[in-house]
């Protein structure tokens, strides 16, 4: 194995940790407040918080799940999660991952002890803080990327860059001693940037689309294949734009970018996307057009990548995805693939990576479609216990050899999105008839499953480390309508860094495609700009004059106490006293108007109260 990870610990408690909530706390009923997008901003505002809903929903017998049944499923959710994670530890680790029918480890992703990095922010969001100390150190001391060893650019960057730089930005959160800086710096973002630098040949191809594999020593083999998938290409803008955004280097926001534009400019005359393309001509291999796997995470970083860098271009980019997809791709809410340069249908089937997408239309808003293809979903589940990989919409029933379940995320996913936004039961029954299917089909001595064959249930000798960095936590998070992640703004801390003070963990987190958080309020807490910087003092000299005033100072005497104070910090900045600014404040292109609760998300995600 290339890591010098050494392991240092037994089987993880499940007993309750600092900062666990106990098992028994009800869970408090809330309004919904709906609102229809009706432009750019309306669309971005559906995701820049998670919508307050109700936490009823019905159980098996039709009536409604009280707050101590949520708190039931839960512990269930815990109880898997812990069975899966203590396993891979006495059984696999260091290893990628678990092997639960032999109760061994084998490496798949390129021996990064991948399952640790995935499942640690899951251990914060299921409120184990002991747990997640013990492994930040653990990674901290023992990582080593120079390896000789062929690794997926795509699955390194959402495991390892994401995992890493979701739990760096977590890490306040749980309980870390955080050094000075931060979160412009820190051990696990220095791990990241390291591994995010050993990926950067890929992207030196005449198109700027990466290759899809790289060597994390050596660089791209010369006998690397230059075909690759188009989410492969299109899946990088979250992880590399935090990265340059922290660290103060743009050449990870860069070639994500320069992918995304040749991506862009790929497209057919219809407006769709292939499936594999090669990177050093641009031209289509696999012509294949539809939202599944191969293309699927490339929509969903448009999206996400507008909302967490506030940027139009994207947004629009995936609203003219969004109508083609629809023209060519929808019928009777499924979505079917399609030839990208004619339209005709080439592949009648639903495949099971497509169960994100209803998750993915909450986000802009579109929650009529994103129920019906839901429910569409849901029915194939149940026909089940699962998805399999592939489903014959004309015949209803699995692909032969494509009738495999690895326990995937997708479909709790969008159930844990839509829930939050409509409280509909249903998806609560979703996430129960999830629970009971792997607890009864996967389930071994050694972890879970994969299951093979959903008609007959035979199993696969693998877990793969995706089932507890998010299967699980969606599920979790479903039942959970308190965690952390789910914050409406009325919660957060500042911070100081060289550039001034920030604000971060007031909620609006963005998944990554492998379910890693990132906090987007992070990525203005290390801007070089000085515009940026002054735009964020002056959102928190309102919010500091109204603190003082709450302590029964004049609003004069506020603001001239947070002056002093401003000025004091420029200068220690920037080495001198700053002349006094203009009154122009720079707008940014996307921002979210007030919400209903006591705080809102404002100029540059920062979050103060409305008092300010």
């Amino acid at each position: 194995n290339g890591l010098s990870i050494k392991r240092s610990w037994g089987a993880a408690s499940q007993s309750n940790g600092p900062g666990e909530r106990p098992v028994n706390q009800t869970v408090p009923g809330r309004a919904v407040q709906r609102r229809q997008p009706k432009s750019m901003l309306g669309i971005l505002y559906t995701a820049c918080f998670s919508i307050a809903i109700g936490a009823g929903g019905h159980n098996a017998n039709g009536k409604e799940i009280q707050a101590e049944e949520m708190a039931q499923y839960r512990e269930r959710i815990k109880d898997m999660f812990y069975h899966a994670y203590n396993n891979y530890l006495e059984n696999a680790f260091p290893y990628d991952e678990l092997r639960p029918l032999t109760c061994d480890g084998q490496d798949t992703w390129g021996s990064f002890s991948l399952t640790l990095i995935d499942a640690l922010d899951t251990l914060l969001v299921l409120g184990n803080v002991t747990e997640f100390q013990r492994v930040y150190h653990v990674l901290q001391d023992g990582m080593d990327f120079d390896i000789d060893v062929n690794a997926s650019v795509f699955e390194t960057n959402i495991r390892v860059v994401g995992g890493l730089l979701s739990a760096h930005l977590l890490s306040k959160e749980g309980g870390i001693k955080v050094e000075s800086g931060w979160p412009c710096s820190g051990p696990l973002l220095r791990l990241a940037e390291e591994a995010a630098r050993r990926l950067l040949p890929a992207f030196q191809t005449p198109t700027g689309m990466p290759y899809g594999t790289v060597n994390l020593m050596n660089g791209v083999n010369p006998s690397e294949t230059p075909v690759t998938c188009t989410a492969a290409i299109g899946t990088f803008i979250l992880e590399f734009a935090t990265l340059s955004r922290l660290t103060g280097d743009p050449v990870f926001e860069d070639v994500a970018r320069k992918a995304l534009d040749a991506l862009w400019d790929s497209r057919s005359d219809i407006g769709l996307v292939g499936n594999h393309i090669d990177v050093l001509t641009s031209k289509w291999v696999a012509q294949d057009a539809g939202i599944g796997a191969g293309i699927d995470s490339y929509f969903e970083y448009l999206v996400k990548g507008a909302i967490l860098l506030q940027d139009e271009g994207l947004m629009s980019s995936f609203l003219e995805y969004d109508k083609v997809i629809k023209n060519y791709t929808k019928f009777e809410d499924w979505y079917v693939w399609v030839q990208m340069y004619k339209g005709t249908i080439s592949m009648p089937v639903f495949q099971s990576l497509e169960a994100f997408w209803p998750g993915l239309q909450s986000l802009i808003g579109d929650i009529n479609s994103a129920m019906k293809t839901f429910h569409n979903y849901y029915q194939v589940w149940k026909q089940y216990g699962g998805l399999p990989e592939f489903y014959s919409i004309p015949q209803g029933s699995a692909v032969d050899k494509r009738e495999g379940y690895p326990l995937r995320p997708e479909l709790v996913e969008s159930a844990m999105y839509l829930y939050r936004a409509t409280g509909d039961p249903t998806l609560l029954e979703l996430g129960r008839d999830v629970i009971e299917a792997i607890e009864k089909i996967s389930r071994v001595d050694c972890g879970f499953a994969t299951v093979r064959d959903l008609r007959d249930h035979k199993l696969d000798n693998r877990m793969e480390s995706f089932f507890l960095a998010e299967t699980v936590k969606y599920l979790y998070l479903l039942f959970d309508p308190d965690n952390f992640l789910h914050n409406d703004g009325t919660t957060f801390h500042t911070v100081t860094t060289p550039y001034g003070e920030c604000v971060l963990g007031a909620g609006g987190y963005l998944f990554n495609t492998e379910a890693h958080p990132i906090d987007p309020a992070a990525l203005h807490c290390c801007s070089q700009h000085k515009e940026d910087r002054w735009e964020v003092e002056g959102l928190m000299q309102g919010f500091r004059a109204s603190q003082y005033m709450r302590m029964g100072l004049s609003a004069a005497r506020a603001s001239e106490q947070y002056h002093q104070y401003s000025k004091k910090m420029r200068t220690a900045q920037d080495g001198k006293t700053i002349n006094k600014r203009t009154n122009k404040r720079r707008v940014p292109i996307l921002s979210c108007p007030s919400q209903h609760f006591s705080s809102k998300l404002a100029v540059l995600g920062q979050v103060f109260t409305d008092h300010s």
